[in-house]
């Protein structure tokens, strides 16, 4: 009979955890959470101080039961749930839910799950933190208010279905103003000058204009360009100065959450939710051949890029007998966090760095072999000597003006060998030149180029953005990411994160409604009181009683103004199953048309508006589209037989310069652009000078 019993989440973890302990402990899963709010109902009594009010989940009935029975045949229960917030909570849950003894009960963690850790977690056996636990139940409970508070009002204004969470409804006011930008970017033109010269040893390289001896010119036109390429061509070409040196690259710190979520996006394809799902099975364990089931690498919820003593020694260990000693650190970075971190752990990195990726390439998924890649490199590499680069700079001065150019060579890689993701864009051999040469103008060249709109987010820039912003920590950038992706507030093409018509109409309301929820800062700041009550400086009821008057004040204001708007939008459409006046209905990719029988008659079709112009290639009538994920688009009426496309609205007239059509830019502005890209016609509209 097992003396000691071990509750851990997961049956993978309870798997792992069983070869480390003996026969006389027994190791259980409790499949995550097993109390938590009730669904049907906000959960949470604002008359009595913000009491939450905890249910059994539904189906851990029997689960539950039979663990009571195991505890109390046992000797002593340790709770082993994952070291952080969450996990406290839930050894906190299960604390009460099993009517455990306070005298038998520890709590125990470990951040990864290796013989050692494991058996030093027991030696090192606590109580419960009631601190982490009130830090989570702050945050559940300040979710569960704004939740299922703002949540009616979504369905009453737009439809059933729809919910506004804190973090979540900052990453969506972040998606949607960066969409803003994009539509009321002006592009401005610019200007460089490139040439080619020819040194005295007949070799050629390329340098940029840059302006006069002391100041660098900005070129705005092809007027200034030709200007400047006219005069230039009369003077001599001289080396006025060269310069050489050397230039160390660091090591990247080892993987946060974050920055782990970043580059497996980046260069895996992941999204941060498959990155995350990957990772923790890497963690709880995975059956290796021959060795049977090992937890691979450390605690995967980490904005720690700490190390420990003894990983870094392992690390020291196996670099020299590897790559050699020239290869070693000597002396080891150490990693700052961003802004504040909770470094409740270490930074994410192979138990054993000696277990390399090749090596049990066989007992991994395609996926699971590619994230220990990536983490195995990375933590290598974190450990190893910076890479050398020769460098040198050129000026050559043409009269009055200068011309630049730069390059560099690699000398020595050094962690560069296991972990060169970024590599150096080209690398320039140093050409043989010096001062005072004298060279000859091979080409010269003036290119125009136009300004570009800022880039829309990723999932990796978008949880770059978040963490920069100190909103949210690493357990919500993924499910964040996801609720916005599966209420389809927004949508992913290629990569990128577009919001939807559905997902600006919710945000215009919490903005208009709600500002401090959707206020980046004010959020921020939520989340540095949440790591105050976790270190114990503040109680967690203070965070909720300060936030709550404010909001529910917001909430009456939009409840009664929100109440008067009638959202039933009858057309002249003539539903051809009941000859009933179709209405207008919000989806989930914004408007459609709905027979008001339903659900007697449950017809339905898509709502082409008119945009009011007509089509600049066949002059039939442009009408709004949505794409198969719901991202607007002008198309023509004539499709399949007229192909016109845009993503802009197009104006009506045509571009004075190149003929092309013009297309509107911004929502509250009346400026319009060229559409052909290499024009760079720009008409700012009156009242916006």
């Amino acid at each position: 009979m097992a003396k000691y019993l071990v509750i851990v989440e997961s049956p993978a973890k309870a798997k792992t955890i069983k070869k480390f302990l003996g026969k006389s402990y027994k190791v259980e899963a409790s499949m995550g959470h097993v109390r938590d709010l009730p669904k049907s109902q906000m959960g949470v009594d604002i008359d009595d101080n913000f009491e939450p009010k905890y249910i059994t989940i539904r189906g851990k009935g029997e689960l539950l039961s039979k663990l009571r029975k195991e505890a109390k045949t046992s000797d002593k229960i340790y709770l082993a749930t994952d070291p952080d917030r969450e996990g406290e909570a839930i050894s906190w849950h299960l604390f009460h839910a099993l009517k455990l003894d306070d005298k038998k009960t520890s709590r125990i963690t470990f951040n990864e799950i290796t013989k050692n850790a494991v058996k030093s977690s027991i030696k090192e056996a606590r109580k419960i933190d009631m601190n982490l636990v009130d830090a989570q139940q702050a945050r559940r409970v300040l979710d569960r208010i704004v939740g299922y508070s703002i949540s009616p009002l979504l369905w009453k204004k737009i439809r059933k279905g729809l919910s506004a969470g804190r973090v979540q409804s900052v990453a969506l006011r972040l998606i949607c103003d960066r969409e803003d930008e994009i539509d009321n970017f002006i592009p401005t033109e610019y200007w460089s000058i490139e040439a080619e010269f020819i040194t005295p040893l007949n070799k050629k390289f390329e340098a940029k204009f840059y302006g006069l001896k002391d100041k660098k010119l900005e070129v705005n036109s092809k007027e200034e360009a030709d200007v400047i390429i006219q005069e230039v061509k009369k003077q001599q070409f001289k080396v006025e100065e060269v310069k050489r040196g050397e230039r160390i690259k660091k090591p990247v710190a080892p993987f946060t959450t974050s920055t782990l979520q970043q580059e497996a996006s980046k260069y895996l394809g992941f999204s941060t939710q498959k990155t995350m799902r990957i990772a923790q099975q890497l963690y709880e364990g995975i059956d290796l051949i021959g060795e049977g089931t090992v937890g691979l690498i450390t605690y995967v919820r980490t904005d720690s890029v700490r190390i420990s003593q003894e990983a870094q020694q392992q690390a020291k260990e196996y670099i020299e007998h590897t790559f050699g000693k020239e290869y070693l650190n000597l002396n080891p970075s150490e990693y700052k966090g961003k802004g504040k971190t909770q470094d409740a752990h270490e930074a994410i990195r192979p138990t054993d760095i000696n277990r390399h990726p090749k090596e049990i390439i066989d007992s991994l998924s395609k996926d699971q072999y590619k994230l220990y890649e990536l983490i195995w490199q990375r933590f290598t590499a974190s450990q190893m000597a910076p890479a050398k680069y020769d460098t040198f700079s050129v000026k050559v001065s043409a009269g009055k003006y200068i011309f630049t150019t730069s390059g560099s060579s690699l000398k020595f890689d050094g962690f560069l060998a296991v972990y060169n993701k970024e590599q150096e864009k080209e690398e320039i051999t140093d050409f043989e030149i010096k001062n005072n040469d004298l060279l000859q103008l091979n080409t010269l060249e003036g290119k125009q180029h136009f300004t570009q709109p800022p880039a829309r987010y990723s999932e990796a820039s978008l949880v770059k953005t978040l963490e920069e912003n100190g909103v949210g920590r690493p357990s919500t950038y993924a499910p964040t990411i996801t609720t916005l992706l599966a209420r389809g507030y927004v949508v992913k093409e290629n990569r990128v994160l577009y919001p939807t018509e559905l997902g600006e109409i919710v945000n215009d309301i919490l903005k208009n409604y709600f500002k401090s929820i959707v206020d980046v800062e004010f959020t921020a700041q939520m989340e540095e009181q949440l790591d105050e009550v976790e270190s114990g400086e503040i109680h967690w009821r203070k965070i909720i009683q300060s936030f709550y008057p404010d909001f529910k004040q917001s909430l009456q204001i939009a409840e009664q103004e929100i109440g008067n708007i009638d959202l039933e939008e009858i057309t002249d459409v003539i539903c051809e199953n009941c000859g009933k006046n179709m209405v207008v209905k919000y989806g989930r990719y914004g408007k459609f048309l709905a027979c008001p029988g339903f659900p007697e008659c449950k017809n339905t079709k898509p709502l082409y508006e008119e945009a009011g112009v007509n089509c600049p290639e066949c002059n039939g009538k442009v009408i709004i589209k949505k794409t198969k994920k719901g991202r607007k688009y002008y198309g023509c009426e004539n499709n399949p037989e007229c192909q016109f496309m845009s993503w802009n609205k197009p104006s009506g007239e045509k571009c004075p310069k190149c003929n092309s059509y013009l297309i509107e830019k911004g929502k509250k502005t009346q400026n319009t652009v060229c559409s052909n890209s290499e024009c760079g016609y720009i008409h700012i509209s009156e009242h916006n000078e």
